[in-house]
């Protein structure tokens, strides 16, 4: 399969006009949710793996069925219960009576998009199944490295760990996923409109594919070719560090957080018809981006103290240089 490196880049028009296609494509299905709907596209294009969190019943696995089927590409479901094991996510080596030698049978990790539905209820062993998946993209089993298909994403669902049956994500795990977000109930118009359109039959039946493979690609090194000034880049860098030196954080944002933060900002700004990035970009990805991965002092969390006050504080007193953006 050709990389994003290695196909003609879709004009800016282009560009626009499918990914509006692709939210419209959302829209249709997710009720009253385009904050979301938006920042799951944005990590799609961005490269990276998105963590929806919620109580049950709100709709976490819809909108990621329903950003997989808006791809025409590979895509598998794993339903993570508390006695999957690893073998069961990355695959296993079966011995082969008429060969006489192992074989491998490719787990449900090998597709372009894998939806890991309530991801918490697995045990940490395996959660670290996807470890090495989600960050080099390929699998290692018996000594044997087997490479992931191109484009991959990991779309996971996670219950909120207070509920009966949840394991904590362990940080590593935690890291690896660009953004997370919260459903949250809709309001009341979009949940008339979702009695209205979901009695007969659920409308992601009607939803059909946007992109193919080649085409998604297209749009992610649309992204890759943004712009990133150095200004931005030390903005970045200093609300980084400012995790890491806040004295209510116990553990800041690591060097990855940051490049990811950088990724989805360049897709945020291509989003917004622009091939540079933008402060306002930086501050829009922040709050999914950095929230999930800071731990909290025991005596600031007494205190009421969230990670969600953190970043509101970190983008309120860390300055950005307004020259030479572009």
């Amino acid at each position: 399969m050709s990389t994003a490196t290695e196909l003609a880049l879709p004009s800016a028009e282009e560009f626009g006009a499918v990914t509006a296609r692709i939210l419209q494509a959302m829209a249709t299905v997710i009720d009253g949710k385009a904050d979301v709907a938006r920042t799951a596209l944005r990590v799609l294009l961005a490269q990276g793996h998105l963590l929806l969190e919620d109580v049950p019943g709100v709709g976490k696995t819809l909108l990621a069925k329903t950003l997989a089927r808006c791809v025409d590409a590979s895509v598998n479901r794993i339903q993570f219960t508390p006695d999957l094991l690893p073998s069961d996510v990355t695959g296993v080596s079966i011995y082969n009576q008429d060969t006489h030698g192992f074989e491998f049978r490719r787990g449900p990790v090998f597709a372009n998009l894998v939806i890991g539905d309530e991801i918490n209820r697995a045990s940490a062993k395996t959660q670290s199944a996807l470890l090495e998946c989600m960050e080099e993209h390929q699998v290692t089993v018996d000594g044997a490295t087997h490479t992931l298909a191109e484009p991959f994403m990991v779309i996971a669902t996670q219950n909120p760990i207070e509920l009966e049956g949840t394991f904590p994500l362990p940080e590593a795990q935690r890291d690896r996923f660009m953004a997370r977000v919260s459903m949250g109930y809709p309001d009341t118009a979009a949940e008339l409109a979702m009695l209205q359109t979901h009695q007969s039959a659920s409308p992601l039946e009607r939803v059909r594919p946007v992109v193919d493979t080649d085409l998604l690609l297209r749009l992610i090194g649309s992204v890759q070719a943004v712009h990133v000034s150095t200004a931005v880049k030390e903005y970045v860098v200093a609300l980084g560090q400012g995790t890491r030196t806040h004295p209510d954080v116990r553990l800041g944002a690591s060097p990855r957080a940051l490049l990811q933060l950088l990724r989805a900002a360049k897709a945020e700004a291509a989003l917004n018809g622009r091939d540079f990035v933008l402060p306002d970009d930086v501050v829009a990805n922040c709050p999914s981006v950095l929230a999930h991965r800071l731990v909290l002092h025991r005596r600031a969390e007494v205190a009421g103290t969230t990670v969600q006050d953190i970043v509101e504080s970190l983008l309120a007193q860390v300055p950005v240089r307004t020259t030479a953006l572009r």
